[in-house]
């Protein structure tokens, strides 16, 4: 046989499979409609104090959000700005969420370079969850910390000294510009 000769391959299982490219593209679709309606959902919502949208039209993948502190909480008063990122395979996968570097909270369960230690982001992820059911979780957490599992120890120290606490938090926030 020479380089010009072609050969007739047997027909596979997998040759007769959907590309990869055409499941990935209807896995994006399901993913899409799902966002969208998570969105429609939240700007629909009557709770307050969070918010959460696409940071452009193009992209439904990668949004921006904000979480007010409730009343009686520390956080009172002050608004956090996030990021979510969705995976392609969500909401099979929890998405990424973390707080902006320009509005960093000081808390047992965030670290000031964003990271944020909810279990629910994490081992207990479900696909029930959705956006809205996270920020409400974060918001909660604002006021009620898991200081069992803390993700910044020196916050978690301070949690029961109000004062000072108080002091750390307000020397490191940053209340959100407008640009």
């Amino acid at each position: 046989m020479n380089a010009y000769t072609s050969v007739s391959m047997p027909r596979t299982a997998a040759a007769n499979k959907p590309s990869s490219t055409a499941a990935s593209s209807e896995a994006s679709g399901s993913v899409t409609k799902r966002l969208g309606n998570e969105l429609m959902t939240l700007m629909m919502s009557p709770s307050a104090g969070i918010s959460a949208f696409p940071k452009t039209d193009a992209n439904l993948f990668e949004w921006v959000g904000t979480i007010e502190g409730p009343a009686g909480t520390y956080y009172h008063n002050l608004t956090f700005k996030i990021s979510i990122s969705f995976p392609p395979n969500y909401p099979y996968v929890s998405p990424v969420i973390k707080f902006d570097p320009n509005t960093p909270c000081f808390h047992p369960n965030f670290s000031l370079q964003g990271d944020i230690c909810l279990d629910i982001l994490q081992d207990k992820w479900s696909a029930v969850y959705s956006v809205h059911t996270i920020l409400l979780s974060l918001q909660s957490l604002l006021g009620e910390p898991n200081n069992s599992s803390p993700l910044n120890p020196d916050a978690s120290a301070l949690w029961d000294k109000p004062e000072e606490f108080k002091t750390q938090l307000m020397r490191h926030y940053r209340p959100i510009s407008d640009s």
